[in-house]
């Protein structure tokens, strides 16, 4: 297996009517207003943009999302990435109009040198790294839908 190929998965559970956490995931610009991992997003058109994140380890990550799929009645939302980052990401919001289930879904490459070079001896904390990135944005959503 490539040694910088990462599948994730992170399931968030919301006290929030589903279509209120699609409308949220949906506005990709204003998610700095609630994930702070997430810097800056900078448009380019209406389905694609640059997203520049930084976690806890001292690199940023910058690459540019087109949005492949929205689909507000199915609850998906799905974009292709390329920079830092390449491959594609979904989120798929379910729930019973009370509080909803976002689900996502992320498999990419990294690109970033960085990535590459420290890949073997990285990946475990890499993962962390991602993995309280999405703790953050979960406890971030949560608080914004409140």
């Amino acid at each position: 297996m490539d040694p910088n190929f990462y599948r994730f998965r992170s399931t968030w559970r919301l006290a929030a009517e589903p279509s209120a956490v699609y409308r949220a995931l949906e506005s990709v610009d204003h998610y700095p207003r609630w994930w702070p991992e997430v810097r800056t997003i900078r448009q380019i058109d209406d389905i694609t943009g640059e997203i520049v994140c930084r976690a806890l380890l001292p690199y940023e990550l910058r690459f540019t999302v087109r949005q492949v799929r929205r689909d507000p009645e199915d609850g998906v939302l799905e974009a292709s990435m390329v920079g830092d980052l390449e491959g594609r990401s979904a989120w798929t919001v379910t729930g019973d109009g009370r509080s909803a289930v976002a689900v996502f879904e992320q498999e990419v490459v990294a690109n970033k040198s960085l990535l590459r070079r420290l890949a073997l001896v990285g990946r475990p904390v890499f993962k962390l790294n991602h993995a309280l990135m999405m703790r953050h944005g979960h406890r971030g959503l949560a608080a914004y839908l409140a």
